[in-house]
């Protein structure tokens, strides 16, 4: 047994972003997560890890995330962000073949470019994820 304190499971990401209010309207209503609160240049929200927008605070403090949300179908997860505005990067695809599931993911950018992947360990032989 190691004397260092046990990690994980992680319980918040911190996602840098500009425009704290257009990063608020993005999660909120292209991406559909519920708002935990707010504060000056600061959000959270609840995607089962809380992620944390932040506007940055001091120098050094900046760069890209990468956050990805399980769905029960990322074809038309995609179908709705598109229809509530959302940039899609990268369109379903299956990244993975496992020998009980097909890895389904598709990334849509927020507006400070960040990436949002949607992911699903779907089963074999789907069409569409």
């Amino acid at each position: 047994m190691s004397d260092q304190p046990a990690l994980g499971p992680v319980s918040q990401v911190l996602v840098p972003v500009t425009d704290l209010d257009r990063a608020v309207d993005f999660y909120e209503r292209v991406l559909g997560l519920p708002l935990l609160f707010r504060y000056p240049g600061n959000a959270f929200f609840d995607a089962g890890v809380r992620i944390y927008l932040a506007q940055q605070a001091e120098a050094g403090f900046d760069g890209r995330a990468t956050i990805y949300l399980r769905t029960d179908d990322v074809t038309a997860a995609v179908a709705a962000i598109e229809g509530r505005g959302g940039e899609i990067s990268v369109r379903p695809a299956i990244a993975h073949r496992d020998e009980s599931y097909d890895l389904w993911l598709a990334f849509v950018r927020d507006p400070d470019g960040n990436n949002v992947g949607l992911m699903r360990e779907a089963p074999k032989g789907l069409d569409q994820g």
